[in-house]
């Protein structure tokens, strides 16, 4: 996109719904611009009428007109401000609401190629950039062009060739605004850039700090985040200097603007062709449009940088994505659960390798399916493709004989249960995390879930019971209790689809049996697909596939199994936990 379509973009989506505000603001930049032109007016009469003439009946009048010019420009600027910062908070606010929809509903596979580092950064600081843009680019564009109008009027007024003199300087402050504008623009961005590393690396460090202190990482991670801070660092200084820079260019450029003038209007006061309240008069408009002649000449370094947080921002919205809810399709109907895969293929789009190939799976409605297999052999991705996290590639999978593909996203999801080893809690109450499955749910239902999954004697031993935060990810309660919280949540959606991956981490025996019970619970009379890690799992399977580097190699029972596939005898020796 180009800069005036993304220009037109921001506007049409984001800034044209608030036009009415923008209008407001627009009559305040008016009053404040006619007050500023005032103040600079003023001061012909009061030299002329008070200083040269003496006259007597102007003595209070003009001063309470230049009190009353300089509140007009005091109240006027604030309320045109306060318009224009409540209009900018709209459009940040509209900005992360759309980025956040498109976030939350993008695939999995976007999600995962994508640091939640650099998303946080795009939806905070990038929007801020914009934000900017919108609150303070508008209202300088505004005001200051009016105002600069208004004071060259005024100095048109008073002489027109001392004018024509002062406004060179406006194109002259223009062109160095736009060399330094370009600067401004690659510095932004490499700057933006480091932001999201820098955020990249600070989540990763809060999150891994176990292991880097197992691992007595804690001076290499200190040193490796100095780097990025002092990069961070060097590419904000260098943009807030280029901001700098512009200060003393418009010093100069108005120095000799002034002393030019000075020279020319004293030849033109001692021909007789300014008077000295004429001359004052231009002078304190010429010195009162210095700001808005700055403030313009710099205004394209704030556009430049919102442009350039637009081209980081926009395709994030744009992301198209290909697993949406379509409502025009069936909603699935779940008669007894029966799954079938039909010659599945399945290969990330960022990897050609195939994952799955041509995997053929039969699981009965309403019995337990386990998957064994050795790690990377495929099992969590023929797991991740039923709640359709991902599409096939070739091949499809349907249940009940309905294609999943050809029905609603949301009916398929809502019949299905995920169980996996890394559970998954938010830093909430535990009453809050069980009731995710279903806010709905009434305090009994949540009760009964956590009594099934053996939650709730270590709930009621917590401080706040229900009530207590367990921290990030449930960093407060140890692992068996995390499990237990999450087939709680699991029971308490009610599916009938239970996709389950076995935990693998060692428990002792009592937490080990409670969790076995609660997952008895969780599968009985369910459609249930298993990653089996123990042989109860394996011997209570009506039906076991054997996964070998993405194809299906072997089925049947146990028995059958370990009679007739070397692959499964292999898995069952070495991986099988032994009740």
């Amino acid at each position: 996109m180009t800069d005036v379509q993304i220009l037109k973009r921001l506007f049409n989506d984001y800034t044209k719904k608030y036009i009415f505000k923008i209008l407001l603001g627009l009559i305040f930049s008016l009053i404040l611009a006619a007050s500023t032109s005032a103040i600079a007016w003023l001061l012909d009469p009061a030299v002329k009428k008070l200083f040269i003439e003496k006259n007597q009946s102007l003595i209070l009048l003009i001063p309470f007109g230049i009190i009353f010019a300089f509140t007009g420009k005091g109240l006027s600027l604030y309320l045109a401000r306060t318009i224009m910062i409540s209009v900018g908070e709209e459009v940040r606010k509209g900005l992360q609401v759309d980025m956040m929809k498109n976030l939350i509903k993008a695939d999995t596979e976007t999600i995962e190629k994508r640091h939640s580092g650099k998303a946080i950064t795009n939806l905070i600081s990038d929007v801020s950039y914009m934000t900017t843009l919108v609150s303070v680019g508008i209202l300088n564009l505004f005001k200051d062009s009016l105002t600069l109008m208004g004071l060259l009027a005024v100095m048109f007024y008073q002489n027109w060739k001392l004018s024509l003199v002062a406004i060179v300087m406006i194109p002259l402050a223009s062109f160095f605004a736009r060399f330094l504008g370009k600067r401004v623009n690659k510095v932004t961005v490499q700057a933006m850039d480091m932001a999201a590393i820098l955020n990249t690396l600070l989540m990763e460090i809060f999150r891994n700090h176990k292991l880097i202190k197992v691992f007595q990482k804690e001076t290499y991670e200190t040193s490796r985040t100095n780097r990025a801070l002092e990069e961070f660092k060097e590419k904000s200084k260098k943009l807030a200097i280029l901001y700098a820079r512009s200060s003393p260019i418009m010093e100069f450029l108005t120095g000799i603007m002034i002393a030019i003038l000075i020279y020319y209007s004293g030849n033109l006061i001692i021909s007789g062709e300014i008077a000295i309240n004429n001359f004052f008069s231009f002078l304190a408009a010429m010195m009162l449009s210095y700001q808005p002649v700055r403030s313009l000449a710099t205004l394209n370094l704030t556009i430049n940088q919102g442009l350039a947080a637009a081209k980081r921002i926009l395709p994030v919205i744009d992301q198209k994505h290909n697993i949406l809810e379509n409502k025009s399709l069936k909603e699935l109907k779940i008669l007894d659960g029966t799954i079938t895969f039909e010659g599945v293929n399945f290969n990330y789009n960022s990897n050609p390798r195939i994952i799955l190939n041509n995997v053929n799976l039969n699981i009965s409605g309403g019995k337990m399916t386990s998957l064994v297999g050795h790690s990377g052999a495929g099992k969590s991705t023929i797991l991740n493709l039923i709640p359709r996290f991902y599409d096939c590639t070739k091949g499809e999978i349907k249940i009940d004989n309905q294609s999943i593909k050809n029905s609603r996203l949301s009916s398929i999801r809502k019949s299905v249960s995920l169980v996996s080893q890394e559970t998954t809690l938010f830093d909430d109450t535990v009453l809050n995390n069980i009731k995710y499955a279903n806010l709905n749910a009434t305090e009994n239902e949540v009760i009964e879930a956590s009594k099934l999954s053996f939650s709730e004697e270590f709930i009621n031993l917590l401080p706040n019971k229900y009530d207590t935060l367990i921290g990030e990810n449930g960093v407060r309660l140890s692992g068996g209790e995390k499990q237990r919280l999450s087939i709680a949540r699991a029971l308490l959606k009610k599916s009938k689809i239970i996709l389950l991956d076995e935990a693998t981490s060692s428990l002792d025996s009592e937490t080990e049996k409670k969790i076995q019970d609660a997952l008895s619970f969780l599968i009985k009379g369910k459609t249930t697909l298993v990653i089996a890690h123990r042989l109860s799992t394996v011997l209570n399977s009506h039906r076991i596939y054997v996964i070998d580097r993405g194809k299906v190699v072997a089925e049947g029972n146990h028995r059958e199994l370990l009679n007739n596939s070397s692959e499964y005898k292999n898995f069952y020796d070495k991986q099988i936990q032994k009740d």
